[in-house]
């Protein structure tokens, strides 16, 4: 098995602002025009987007939300955790793997609105995992929210907000 770095170095992937390493795979080139898509999004977007994305197990992908579905698909390394609150803040989690068990899945789909991040079951390893975005994915449709905002619009994620935010200067006088 590939060490994470090794993937890293083969696919040319780049730091992600919620954590972790992608590369972008696939960008449609034919285009949905705003005013044929919903409100929340700013602008046109193509078809479809997908990326390759690697999680070091010792790191985690912050939580943040998208105005699309995202549906994850399951490559090698460690199972992945997705944690994932919905917008009424009720939270669920999959495991993303190679073990087909009613545990363990190889895809999952995250759905529009919904805040997620995404943590190894084995910190000693890695997670490649594929995600594929539709309408396309623009980074002016990603959120990834302070700490702060996100644990008083869901007080009862508390220790899950904690462990899959990032510290900021607003966060210092929890």
């Amino acid at each position: 098995m590939y060490s994470a770095q090794k993937w890293i170095d083969e696919l040319g992937l780049k730091k992600h602002p919620e954590g972790g390493y992608f590369i972008e795979t696939y960008r449609c080139d034919e285009y949905i025009q705003k005013e044929h898509l919903p409100a929340r999004f700013s602008g046109k977007r193509c078809f479809s987007t997908s990326i390759y994305f690697l999680l070091p197990g010792d790191e985690f992908s912050a939580f943040h939300r998208i105005n699309q579905d995202e549906i994850w698909h399951f490559y090698t390394g460690s199972p992945l955790r997705i944690h994932i609150i919905n917008p009424e803040g009720s939270y669920s989690g999959i495991v993303l793997g190679s073990n087909y068990t009613p545990g363990e899945v190889f895809q999952a789909i995250v759905p529009a609105g919904c805040y997620f991040g995404a943590s190894c079951e084995d910190s000693s390893s890695y997670s490649l995992v594929g995600c594929t975005v539709a309408p396309g994915f623009e980074f002016d449709d990603l959120d990834i929210p302070e700490r702060k905002a996100l644990i008083s619009l869901f007080p009862q994620n508390e220790y899950i907000i904690r462990k899959l935010t990032r510290e900021n200067k607003t966060d210092e006088k929890i």
